[in-house]
């Protein structure tokens, strides 16, 4: 038996220039109890073992090497590797506040019932830039920010899932549903999504609790290179074959699928082209909408041909 009562992990790829903030973010929390901080090292060619190396004389930090690339992979790596019932996973990017790990557990110890909980995300952004005119605070969230207010709310639609930047689980539940599906989740450079908006329908479906807890607070780095519209654009793309993939994994693929597509791809360039003059941020942000629709069918189109 252990006495460790939560696990933070954090899964890293190639961001050595971020991952030492973020580690040192989870070692110097305030928390009144044991806790350990896991870097899976998922696959990185960068310095991202010699940044963690140079924090090694913390006896809570421990490094983990996982060839096989995919987000998914890395987080059940982490939590083979962890010792405790609770997992915080925390993005290699991000910067945890003081009483990340004490907000998050208190949460699990109060609720038997709660399976996933995360907190509010703010956004910090490089040095002399701006967020731009064209970025909607829908579109915001694509970096990240993720805030449903001040008081803590019980999570009934899976859209409204907690960030995967800032996200905590119950060993048992992530246990009992057989851990993150490979098929849904970062692989390299792909941006594939929607493992977590899986999750909380897993959750929700056999009864489990999931929580935003605004006092969890976390800030996640915009990475320069994202600050333009082309990466908004690949991201629309990725979302819309994430979805696909999820629908598959529910068991919704099929024929109905090139409607639900095809009305959301309409829909989205109606409102771009609604909004083109009166507020520029909200076309774009719809334009992304129907584009990732393309991702969408497209994606509907190949799981259709070459289904097993």
């Amino acid at each position: 038996m252990t006495n460790m009562q939560i696990s933070a992990v954090i899964c890293t790829h190639n961001r050595d220039n971020y991952l030492g903030a973020a580690i040192d973010s989870l070692l110097g929390q305030d928390f009144a109890g044991e806790f350990e901080v896991i870097v899976v090292d998922n696959g990185s060619s960068d310095r991202t073992r010699e940044v963690t190396e140079e924090r090694a004389s913390n006896p809570r930090l421990k490094y983990v090497f996982e060839p096989t690339l995919g987000l998914s992979v890395a987080r059940n790596t982490g939590a083979k590797e962890a010792k405790s019932e609770i997992l915080a996973y925390l993005d290699d990017d991000a910067v945890a506040s003081a009483g990340w790990l004490q907000v998050l557990y208190d949460a699990y110890q109060h609720n038997s019932q709660l399976a996933i909980a995360g907190g509010k995300v703010t956004l910090l952004w490089p040095a002399n830039i701006e967020p731009p005119s064209w970025l909607s605070a829908g579109l915001a969230g694509n970096l990240g920010a993720y805030d449903l207010g001040d008081s803590v709310v019980y999570i009934d639609k899976p859209g409204l899932t907690p960030r995967g930047l800032n996200y905590s689980i119950r060993r048992q539940f992530l246990d009992k549903i057989g851990g993150f599906d490979p098929q849904l989740g970062r692989v390299g450079k792909n941006l594939l999504s929607n493992e977590e908006l899986l999750m909380t329908e897993l959750a929700l479906k056999q009864g489990w609790q999931v929580a935003y807890l605004p006092t969890a607070l976390v800030a996640h780095n915009v990475a320069p290179e994202r600050i333009n519209r082309s990466w908004f654009l690949n991201r629309g793309w990725w979302q819309g074959i994430s979805e696909c993939y999820r629908e598959q994994l529910a068991g919704k693929a099929g024929i109905a699928q090139f409607g639900r597509g095809g009305e959301r791809f309409v829909r989205g360039l109606y409102k771009a082209l609604q909004y083109a003059f009166k507020d520029p941020a909200e076309s774009f942000d719809n334009f992304v909408y129907s584009y990732g629709q393309i991702g969408y069918l497209n994606a509907v189109i190949q799981g259709l041909l070459f289904k097993k």
